[in-house]
């Protein structure tokens, strides 16, 4: 393999080269952050003919640029186009406005993320746009619920609570044979570990709030698309007039650079917390991919190269006081709506007051673990601790 070609690059490769240009940059490794909103052309001709590399802040910057040339590289070769948005539940708004209209109907998986179903439920519903929730697990079946009027399919692979694992090839292969999209909310992974544009997927989405910025200081979203989707994004976007501030598009660009060591991290000591805890006496079941007991195993191996440090547990039956008692003893396990930071956090849920496709009874309290950037045996010492707690408030 001749390294040299940045297609033929690895991906932790292309994460630090790409979107690099140093002599622009004046020798500095990275870019400056263009705080501008005017950009004065030179002459009137140029005025009338809009020419020029950028045209307006809410368009884009160099720094702009360089975050979504990095992440095209890290897409892959079926990426025609990244779009920047303020945030992870603006790129399902903005990607669901710019793909679908008034009369349009939509399949959505019955694990997705709740603000999702949300938008869905509200917006979309008064906008005209009819939507059906699928069981996560039904794979070609899914065909059934297509009808006429179907323009798009939303996946979630894992869902990010539940983390049932869709079988996005075949769900994939059933829409496009009816002309409809395909779209992926691929937080949970990244397309470090999970290329879904290679897979069928039209779209992928990401809350780069999340693994992205890894440091749980930026709100950022963005819209990766193949070329027959790109087109309807980007119009997408300039007519809604979305875009990201720009210190979190450098931040965001920043923690694209040392995404693959982090998440390798997060692999690493999500599959080790995950196999302590299948062990231990107060869970009865532990939701991760990556575990061999898990039913989504197989398509996991199959699509993916890694598992992120967000999964799962169901408790063996206890009264929510004693749960609430484990959550207040633990001290590095923060209580916290997000995740893949560097730190730990462990929120209770309960997906049985939204799903409407699927029965969720999981025979048990359920907590969603981020496992984070800590030292696993400190991490286990933390929960051992909330465990005895849990035991002693019961």
């Amino acid at each position: 393999m001749d390294s040299s070609h940045p297609a033929e690059q690895h991906a932790e490769t292309r994460l630090v080269t790409s979107g690099r240009d140093t002599k622009a940059q004046k020798g500095f490794v990275n870019p400056p952050v263009f705080h501008g909103s005017t950009v004065l052309y030179p002459t009137a001709e140029d005025l009338h003919a809009h020419r020029g590399e950028f045209t307006y802040g809410r368009h884009g910057t160099p720094t702009t640029r360089a975050f979504q040339d990095t992440l095209m590289a890290l897409e892959g070769p079926q990426c025609a186009g990244v779009g920047i948005v303020p945030s992870g539940l603006s790129a399902i708004s903005t990607t669901l406005l710019s793909v679908l209209k008034t009369g349009d109907h939509i399949l959505v998986v019955d694990n997705i993320y709740r603000p999702s179903r949300n938008f869905c439920n509200g917006m979309l519903a008064r906008y005209g746009v009819q939507t059906t929730y699928f069981d996560p697990l039904i794979g070609a079946g899914v065909e059934k619920l297509f009808k006429p009027n179907t323009r798009a399919v939303l996946v979630e692979a894992p869902g990010s609570q539940s983390f049932e694992m869709p079988d996005i090839r075949a769900i994939a292969d059933v829409a496009h044979g009816r002309d409809a999209l395909v779209i992926d909310d691929n937080t949970w992974a990244t397309p470090l570990y999970h290329r879904s544009l290679e897979q069928g997927v039209d779209i992928s989405m990401q809350a780069a709030t999340k693994y992205i910025g890894g440091h749980s200081d930026i709100m950022f979203g963005t819209i990766s698309a193949n070329a027959r989707a790109w087109p309807q994004i980007a119009e997408g976007i300039r007519l809604l007039g979305v875009c990201a501030g720009p210190d979190d598009v450098f931040l965001a660009l920043r923690g694209l650079r040392t995404l693959s060591v982090r998440l390798a991290q997060h692999h690493r000591s999500g599959l080790e917390m995950a196999r302590w805890l299948a062990g231990r006496p107060e869970v009865a079941r532990v939701l991760h991919p990556g575990l061999e007991t898990d039913p989504g195993h197989a398509i996991w191996k199959r699509d993916f190269t890694g598992a992120s440090g967000l999964f799962s547990i169901v408790l063996k039956p206890a009264p929510q006081k004693a749960v609430d008692t484990m959550l207040n003893t633990l001290k590095l396990f923060g209580m916290g709506f997000s995740w893949g930071g560097f730190e730990s956090l462990a929120i209770p849920f309960d997906c049985d007051a939204y799903r409407t496709a699927t029965k969720w009874a999981p025979g048990g309290p359920t907590l969603r673990l981020h496992i984070g950037l800590e030292s696993v045996d400190d991490l286990k010492a933390d929960l051992d601790r909330g465990f005895a707690a849990l035991k002693a408030a019961m």
